[in-house]
């Protein structure tokens, strides 16, 4: 009884942490197309509503990467946080996209766009506070370690300090760093390094304790 429990626990981490390589890799390819490619409307509102939950479906499956040698109060930080960041722009997005094209290239008010911009920071909080969350539960992770735990680290901070200091504007508008796309190839490389770590994942889930009876 105990071997079968360890052996569904060992499949449970396992299978979420490959849907979570799946989702990452959607999420990483769906920012920048609909951020700098511009597809036609469907495709974008179908990508702007299935990035949220691509996003918390990837942090969950990051989540049980980083937990499965241990409970890692910071990664679970992580994973609350991003999955509300995700939400938060798919929100953003598509009350942007409702905006456009109800005025039908009409020139929008400046009290509504202030509606979307509110929107991106609190994207921009929630995806910063979450990345530095994950940045410091992979400082002492066999699959991930210092390098990327700095690197997040940096990144998140720089976010978080740029987006409050330009508030309500834009980075970007203000004429400051955009730091989307740094975000965006951090998790890029850390959804990487969860495929390059499936072996090592699947070892470590088989090697926990047996439940007790």
């Amino acid at each position: 009884m105990n071997s079968s429990l360890r052996g569904f626990t060992a499949s449970v981490d396992l299978n979420a942490i490959r849907l979570g390589i799946v989702a990452g890799f959607f999420a990483c390819l769906a920012y920048p197309l609909m951020v700098f490619a511009h597809p036609p409307k469907l495709v974008t509102t179908t990508l702007a509503a299935c990035f949220g939950p691509a996003l918390a479906v990837a942090c969950f499956g990051l989540r049980r990467l980083l937990d499965l040698e241990k409970p890692r109060l910071a990664s679970a930080l992580g994973f609350v946080l991003n999955a509300l960041a995700g939400a938060l722009f798919s929100a953003m997005v598509l009350v942007q996209m409702a905006v456009w094209y109800s005025t039908k290239g009409e020139a929008v008010p400046l009290h509504v766009t202030a509606v979307w911009l509110g929107l991106d920071v609190a994207w921009d909080g929630y995806i910063g506070l979450g990345t530095f969350c994950f940045a410091i539960a992979m400082w002492a992770h066999p699959r991930y370690g210092r390098a990327y735990a700095l690197s997040g680290a940096a990144i998140a901070i720089a976010l978080l300090a740029l987006n409050f200091y330009s508030f309500p504007e834009p980075p970007k508008s203000a004429g400051l760093i955009d730091l989307g796309p740094a975000v965006g190839l951090w998790y890029l490389l850390v959804t990487i390094q969860m495929w390059r770590s499936v072996g090592w994942a699947r070892a470590t889930a088989e090697q926990k304790p047996e439940p007790l009876a």
